[in-house]
Protein backbone atom coordinates (compact mmCIF):
# COMPACT_ATOMS: atom_id res chain seq x y z
CA UNK A 1 0.00 0.00 0.00
CA UNK A 2 2.73 2.63 0.54
CA UNK A 3 3.96 1.95 -3.18
CA UNK A 4 0.78 3.52 -4.10
CA UNK A 5 2.17 7.20 -3.84
CA UNK A 6 5.19 6.31 -6.09
CA UNK A 7 3.06 4.31 -8.90
CA UNK A 8 0.92 7.06 -9.22
CA UNK A 9 3.36 9.85 -9.24
CA UNK A 10 5.48 7.84 -11.75
CA UNK A 11 2.89 6.88 -14.11
CA UNK A 12 0.71 10.38 -13.98
CA UNK A 13 3.39 13.36 -13.20
CA UNK A 14 3.65 13.81 -17.40
CA UNK A 15 -0.04 14.14 -17.24
CA UNK A 16 0.35 17.02 -15.82
CA UNK A 17 1.34 18.89 -18.61
CA UNK A 18 -0.67 17.66 -20.81
CA UNK A 19 -3.30 19.33 -18.62
CA UNK A 20 -1.82 22.46 -18.37
CA UNK A 21 -1.38 22.76 -22.07
CA UNK A 22 -4.62 21.61 -22.49
CA UNK A 23 -6.06 24.42 -19.99
CA UNK A 24 -3.95 27.42 -22.16
CA UNK A 25 -4.83 25.89 -25.16
CA UNK A 26 -9.27 26.15 -24.30
CA UNK A 27 -8.27 29.45 -22.65
CA UNK A 28 -6.96 30.69 -26.08
CA UNK A 29 -9.30 29.33 -28.14
CA UNK A 30 -7.53 26.28 -29.47
CA UNK A 31 -8.16 22.90 -29.26
CA UNK A 32 -4.66 22.22 -28.16
CA UNK A 33 -2.54 19.12 -28.15
CA UNK A 34 -3.34 15.77 -26.73
CA UNK A 35 -3.46 15.29 -23.19
CA UNK A 36 -0.80 12.20 -23.73
CA UNK A 37 1.51 14.14 -25.66
CA UNK A 38 4.45 14.72 -23.10
CA UNK A 39 4.21 10.64 -23.05
CA UNK A 40 4.68 10.65 -26.73
CA UNK A 41 7.19 12.55 -26.91
CA UNK A 42 9.11 11.08 -24.24
CA UNK A 43 8.52 8.04 -26.31
CA UNK A 44 9.49 9.70 -29.59
CA UNK A 45 13.21 10.66 -27.75
CA UNK A 46 13.74 7.20 -25.87
CA UNK A 47 13.89 5.60 -29.85
CA UNK A 48 16.65 8.27 -30.92
CA UNK A 49 19.98 8.06 -30.41
CA UNK A 50 22.11 10.36 -28.83
CA UNK A 51 25.11 12.62 -29.54
CA UNK A 52 27.74 13.95 -27.27
CA UNK A 53 30.43 16.55 -27.75
CA UNK A 54 34.29 15.10 -27.70
CA UNK A 55 34.67 18.10 -25.07
CA UNK A 56 32.04 17.03 -22.27
CA UNK A 57 33.29 14.52 -19.74
CA UNK A 58 30.95 12.06 -17.65
CA UNK A 59 29.51 14.69 -16.00
CA UNK A 60 27.63 15.38 -18.79
CA UNK A 61 25.95 12.21 -19.09
CA UNK A 62 25.63 11.51 -15.80
CA UNK A 63 23.26 14.86 -15.02
CA UNK A 64 20.13 13.45 -16.43
CA UNK A 65 20.65 10.05 -14.83
CA UNK A 66 21.26 11.36 -11.10
CA UNK A 67 18.53 13.95 -11.59
CA UNK A 68 16.19 11.85 -12.32
CA UNK A 69 17.59 8.79 -9.80
CA UNK A 70 17.08 11.94 -7.02
CA UNK A 71 14.00 12.77 -7.76
CA UNK A 72 12.63 9.36 -7.59
CA UNK A 73 13.87 9.04 -4.21
CA UNK A 74 12.03 11.67 -3.50
CA UNK A 75 8.99 10.34 -4.82
CA UNK A 76 9.54 7.35 -2.09
CA UNK A 77 9.21 9.75 0.37
CA UNK A 78 6.25 11.85 0.03
CA UNK A 79 2.68 10.26 0.83
CA UNK A 80 0.13 11.29 -0.77
CA UNK A 81 -3.43 11.91 1.19
CA UNK A 82 -3.76 9.08 3.68
CA UNK A 83 -1.58 6.85 2.08
CA UNK A 84 1.62 6.70 3.70
CA UNK A 85 5.27 7.14 1.65
CA UNK A 86 7.02 4.12 1.04
CA UNK A 87 10.47 5.39 3.05
CA UNK A 88 9.69 7.53 6.23
CA UNK A 89 11.51 8.72 9.01
CA UNK A 90 12.43 11.50 11.07
CA UNK A 91 13.97 14.56 9.00
CA UNK A 92 12.68 13.31 5.84
CA UNK A 93 11.34 15.95 4.63
CA UNK A 94 15.62 17.84 5.06
CA UNK A 95 15.99 14.61 2.93
CA UNK A 96 13.45 15.67 0.34
CA UNK A 97 14.50 19.55 -0.04
CA UNK A 98 18.08 18.23 -0.58
CA UNK A 99 17.09 15.51 -3.00
CA UNK A 100 15.70 18.67 -5.16
CA UNK A 101 18.72 20.46 -4.73
CA UNK A 102 20.91 17.07 -6.12
CA UNK A 103 19.28 17.26 -9.48
CA UNK A 104 19.71 20.90 -9.78
CA UNK A 105 23.35 20.50 -9.12
CA UNK A 106 24.16 17.98 -11.57
CA UNK A 107 21.92 19.75 -14.13
CA UNK A 108 24.10 22.36 -13.34
CA UNK A 109 26.65 20.75 -13.99
CA UNK A 110 25.83 19.27 -17.23
CA UNK A 111 25.23 22.53 -18.42
CA UNK A 112 28.81 24.04 -17.09
CA UNK A 113 30.48 21.19 -18.67
CA UNK A 114 29.72 21.80 -22.44
CA UNK A 115 31.28 25.04 -22.27
CA UNK A 116 28.60 26.76 -23.61
CA UNK A 117 28.62 30.77 -22.75
CA UNK A 118 24.48 30.50 -22.83
CA UNK A 119 24.15 27.10 -21.47
CA UNK A 120 26.21 28.57 -18.43
CA UNK A 121 24.40 32.01 -18.17
CA UNK A 122 21.68 29.56 -17.68
CA UNK A 123 23.24 27.46 -14.56
CA UNK A 124 23.92 31.03 -13.54
CA UNK A 125 20.25 31.95 -13.29
CA UNK A 126 19.02 28.73 -11.50
CA UNK A 127 21.50 28.95 -8.80
CA UNK A 128 20.53 32.03 -8.26
CA UNK A 129 17.61 32.07 -8.24
CA UNK A 130 17.20 28.69 -6.18
CA UNK A 131 18.85 30.51 -3.32
CA UNK A 132 15.51 32.21 -3.32
CA UNK A 133 13.52 29.39 -3.16
CA UNK A 134 14.79 26.84 -1.22
CA UNK A 135 14.69 28.58 1.61
CA UNK A 136 10.46 29.02 0.63
CA UNK A 137 10.26 25.26 0.55
CA UNK A 138 12.01 24.60 3.98
CA UNK A 139 10.87 27.64 5.83
CA UNK A 140 7.26 26.41 4.38
CA UNK A 141 7.65 22.63 5.30
CA UNK A 142 9.11 23.57 9.39
CA UNK A 143 5.92 25.48 9.45
CA UNK A 144 3.82 22.67 8.69
CA UNK A 145 5.83 20.38 10.91
CA UNK A 146 5.35 23.00 13.77
CA UNK A 147 1.29 23.21 13.17
CA UNK A 148 1.37 19.26 13.35
CA UNK A 149 0.30 17.61 16.80
CA UNK A 150 4.46 16.75 17.18
CA UNK A 151 5.74 19.80 17.32
CA UNK A 152 9.24 18.92 16.87
CA UNK A 153 11.44 19.66 13.61
CA UNK A 154 12.49 15.75 13.49
CA UNK A 155 8.70 14.64 12.04
CA UNK A 156 8.07 12.90 8.51
CA UNK A 157 6.60 14.19 5.88
CA UNK A 158 3.85 10.96 6.34
CA UNK A 159 3.45 12.02 10.13
CA UNK A 160 3.10 16.06 9.24
CA UNK A 161 0.95 15.39 6.11
CA UNK A 162 -1.31 13.40 8.08
CA UNK A 163 -2.62 15.82 10.67
CA UNK A 164 -3.67 18.40 8.43
CA UNK A 165 -7.28 17.90 8.73
CA UNK A 166 -10.31 20.11 8.98
CA UNK A 167 -9.52 20.79 12.79
CA UNK A 168 -5.77 21.66 11.89
CA UNK A 169 -7.29 24.45 9.09
CA UNK A 170 -9.78 25.61 11.61
CA UNK A 171 -6.90 26.32 14.39
CA UNK A 172 -3.94 27.48 11.81
CA UNK A 173 -5.96 28.02 8.23
CA UNK A 174 -4.03 31.78 7.71
CA UNK A 175 -0.62 29.37 8.61
CA UNK A 176 -1.70 26.81 5.84
CA UNK A 177 -2.97 29.54 3.04
CA UNK A 178 0.39 31.08 3.75
CA UNK A 179 2.58 28.38 3.54
CA UNK A 180 0.14 27.40 0.26
CA UNK A 181 0.68 30.21 -1.90
CA UNK A 182 4.54 29.87 -1.10
CA UNK A 183 4.64 26.42 -2.40
CA UNK A 184 3.03 26.91 -5.11
CA UNK A 185 5.27 29.88 -6.34
CA UNK A 186 7.91 27.91 -5.43
CA UNK A 187 6.74 24.83 -7.70
CA UNK A 188 6.18 27.63 -10.79
CA UNK A 189 9.79 28.62 -9.83
CA UNK A 190 11.17 24.57 -9.94
CA UNK A 191 9.34 23.75 -12.93
CA UNK A 192 10.30 26.19 -15.29
CA UNK A 193 6.51 27.93 -15.45
CA UNK A 194 5.47 30.83 -16.04
CA UNK A 195 6.07 34.04 -15.22
CA UNK A 196 9.29 32.61 -13.68
CA UNK A 197 10.13 30.88 -17.32
CA UNK A 198 9.07 29.49 -19.98
CA UNK A 199 9.10 26.11 -21.15
CA UNK A 200 8.22 26.82 -24.35
CA UNK A 201 10.88 29.72 -25.05
CA UNK A 202 13.40 29.82 -27.88
CA UNK A 203 14.94 32.79 -27.35
CA UNK A 204 18.60 31.82 -25.31
CA UNK A 205 18.80 35.07 -23.53
CA UNK A 206 15.44 35.05 -22.02
CA UNK A 207 15.79 30.81 -20.83
CA UNK A 208 16.55 30.00 -17.71
CA UNK A 209 16.21 26.09 -17.15
CA UNK A 210 15.77 24.96 -21.19
CA UNK A 211 19.01 26.51 -22.01
CA UNK A 212 21.04 24.25 -19.49
CA UNK A 213 19.39 21.33 -21.61
CA UNK A 214 19.98 22.79 -25.25
CA UNK A 215 22.89 20.16 -25.84
CA UNK A 216 21.01 17.14 -24.31
CA UNK A 217 18.94 15.33 -26.76
CA UNK A 218 17.51 11.60 -27.82
CA UNK A 219 17.55 9.64 -24.43
CA UNK A 220 18.81 11.74 -22.22
CA UNK A 221 16.71 14.88 -22.91
CA UNK A 222 14.01 12.44 -22.17
CA UNK A 223 14.66 11.86 -18.41
CA UNK A 224 15.20 15.65 -18.45
CA UNK A 225 11.77 16.15 -19.75
CA UNK A 226 10.26 13.43 -17.66
CA UNK A 227 12.88 14.89 -14.25
CA UNK A 228 10.52 17.89 -15.05
CA UNK A 229 7.40 16.73 -14.63
CA UNK A 230 8.48 14.35 -11.57
CA UNK A 231 9.43 17.52 -10.06
CA UNK A 232 5.98 19.25 -10.83
CA UNK A 233 3.95 16.34 -9.46
CA UNK A 234 6.11 16.04 -6.22
CA UNK A 235 5.97 19.79 -5.24
CA UNK A 236 2.59 19.93 -6.51
CA UNK A 237 1.44 16.63 -4.09
CA UNK A 238 3.21 19.22 -1.09
CA UNK A 239 0.86 21.65 -2.05
CA UNK A 240 -2.30 19.57 -2.27
CA UNK A 241 -1.51 17.65 1.14
CA UNK A 242 -1.52 20.87 2.93
CA UNK A 243 -4.73 22.37 1.19
CA UNK A 244 -6.86 19.02 1.27
CA UNK A 245 -7.85 17.51 4.37
CA UNK A 246 -7.36 13.98 4.65
CA UNK A 247 -10.35 11.20 5.49
CA UNK A 248 -10.46 8.35 7.18
CA UNK A 249 -11.17 6.28 4.38
CA UNK A 250 -7.83 5.61 2.39
CA UNK A 251 -9.48 4.71 -1.30
CA UNK A 252 -11.80 8.07 -0.91
CA UNK A 253 -8.66 10.13 0.03
CA UNK A 254 -6.56 9.20 -2.93
CA UNK A 255 -9.60 10.00 -5.28
CA UNK A 256 -9.97 13.50 -3.86
CA UNK A 257 -6.03 14.01 -4.00
CA UNK A 258 -5.87 12.70 -7.38
CA UNK A 259 -8.68 14.72 -8.59
CA UNK A 260 -7.24 17.91 -6.49
CA UNK A 261 -3.60 17.07 -8.26
CA UNK A 262 -5.60 17.60 -11.65
CA UNK A 263 -7.18 20.97 -10.53
CA UNK A 264 -3.52 21.85 -9.02
CA UNK A 265 -2.60 21.66 -13.12
CA UNK A 266 -5.72 23.07 -14.24
CA UNK A 267 -4.69 26.69 -12.01
CA UNK A 268 -1.54 26.49 -13.50
CA UNK A 269 -2.97 26.93 -17.19
CA UNK A 270 -4.95 29.46 -15.43
CA UNK A 271 -2.19 31.24 -14.35
CA UNK A 272 0.22 30.88 -17.39
CA UNK A 273 -2.75 32.24 -19.22
CA UNK A 274 -3.26 35.03 -17.19
CA UNK A 275 -0.13 36.36 -16.24
CA UNK A 276 2.88 37.29 -18.57
CA UNK A 277 6.61 36.39 -18.04
CA UNK A 278 8.20 38.92 -15.89
CA UNK A 279 11.23 40.20 -16.64
CA UNK A 280 14.16 38.42 -14.70
CA UNK A 281 15.00 41.76 -12.52
CA UNK A 282 11.50 40.70 -10.93
CA UNK A 283 11.51 36.88 -10.56
CA UNK A 284 14.06 37.52 -7.49
CA UNK A 285 11.23 39.83 -5.90
CA UNK A 286 8.14 37.30 -6.56
CA UNK A 287 10.66 34.35 -4.71
CA UNK A 288 11.22 36.48 -1.80
CA UNK A 289 7.59 37.50 -1.68
CA UNK A 290 7.06 33.83 -1.07
CA UNK A 291 9.85 33.54 1.10
CA UNK A 292 8.36 36.39 3.21
CA UNK A 293 4.63 34.40 3.46
CA UNK A 294 6.51 31.18 5.04
CA UNK A 295 8.75 33.54 7.55
CA UNK A 296 5.18 35.23 8.49
CA UNK A 297 3.64 31.61 9.24
CA UNK A 298 6.63 31.03 11.17
CA UNK A 299 5.98 33.37 13.30
CA UNK A 300 2.49 33.21 13.46
CA UNK A 301 2.53 29.63 14.19
CA UNK A 302 5.18 30.81 16.95
CA UNK A 303 2.64 32.94 18.46
CA UNK A 304 -0.12 30.64 19.19
CA UNK A 305 -0.21 29.00 22.30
Amino acid sequence: MQFIPVILALVLAPLMRGIINRTKALLAGRTGPPLLQSYYDIAKLLQKGAVYSHTTTWVFRAGPIVTLSGLLVAAMLLPLGNCPAALAFPGDLVVFVYLLALGRFFTVAAALDTGSAFEGMGGSREVFFSTLAEPSLLLGLAAIARSTISRSAFVSLTEMLSQVSGHLWAESGLILVFVAVALFVVCLAESARIPVDDPNTHLELTMIHEVMVLDHGGPDLALINYGVALKLWLIGALVVGIVVPITSIRAVDIVISLAAMGLFAVLIGVVESMIARLRLVRVPQLLIGAATLTILALILEYRVP
